[in-house]
């Protein structure tokens, strides 16, 4: 049986959800750590560059770090798969740029487009929530094998326009944004932590379990669970309201 939801939007994670982490992982990630040093020095006048070599050092504790010493930063937070608000950021730069030249082409789960375009066309309204910068979030869904996707998703939120990913505090600012009554959102993400942020913020959540994935050993707690998107039910009755 599906699970079955009667809410106002559904907030997606991408990876390990949507998407493949093992494409982040061994595509992007490469693709970005090979373009960190000539973004540093070709854009150093770039305010979104500026902004982010300026979070590197105060993260740092170095005010006076070197474009050297800040890409060493980048790539160790890298090796480390750390959250970094700063690291997302130049990579959403670097692979907006790669997705623009055609160089890139994002990932999705087979079962996820067909989902999300049904759930748009019901009136569902969908947004994205992910540690990867709004400028990476959009160029993502712009270039999808399946065409320009950001037609269907109406709010992008990242680290730094909601806030951590484990915090509750995050999920609030999201709903506040969006307009939606926490009550009257979804969350789909495979990182237990995630979804007990969400839910402790008033959201609905279901963990998204696929084989494969780093957290699919783990398990997502006591939430309920889905294999794939065609697990879920989504529909907007006459009766909801948002804030």
């Amino acid at each position: 049986m599906p699970l079955v939801f009667d809410v106002d939007a559904v907030v997606l994670d991408i990876e390990g959800t949507t998407s493949a982490t093992g494409y982040v992982v061994d595509v992007l990630y490469p693709y970005s750590r090979s373009r960190f040093g000539a973004l540093l020095a070709e854009r150093s006048d770039d305010p979104a560059v500026l902004r982010a070599v300026a979070q590197v050092r105060e993260l740092l504790g170095e005010p006076d770090a070197d474009a050297v010493r800040v890409e060493k930063a980048l790539d160790e937070w890298l090796d480390d798969d750390v959250k970094a608000t700063p690291l997302k950021t130049l990579q959403g730069l670097i692979w907006s740029e790669g997705f623009a030249r055609g160089d890139l082409v994002s990932h999705f789960y087979d079962d996820v487009v067909p989902v999300l375009r049904r759930w748009h066309g019901a009136g569902v309204r969908l947004h994205v929530y992910s540690s990867g910068s709004v400028a990476a979030q959009r160029a993502w869904f712009a270039s999808s094998p399946d065409g320009d996707l950001l037609p269907l998703v109406d709010g992008l939120y990242d680290t730094e326009n909601a806030g951590p990913k484990q915090e509750p505090a995050s999920y609030r600012r999201i709903a506040e944004a969006s307009g939606v009554a926490a009550g009257r959102l979804l969350f789909l993400s495979d990182r237990p932590g995630e979804l007990d942020a969400a839910r402790a913020a008033g959201w609905h959540a279901v963990g998204i379990r696929r084989p494969g994935e780093p957290y699919y050993e783990q398990g997502v707690g006591d939430h309920a669970q889905a294999g794939s998107f065609d697990e879920i039910s989504v529909s907007v009755s006459t009766s909801g309201s948002t804030t």
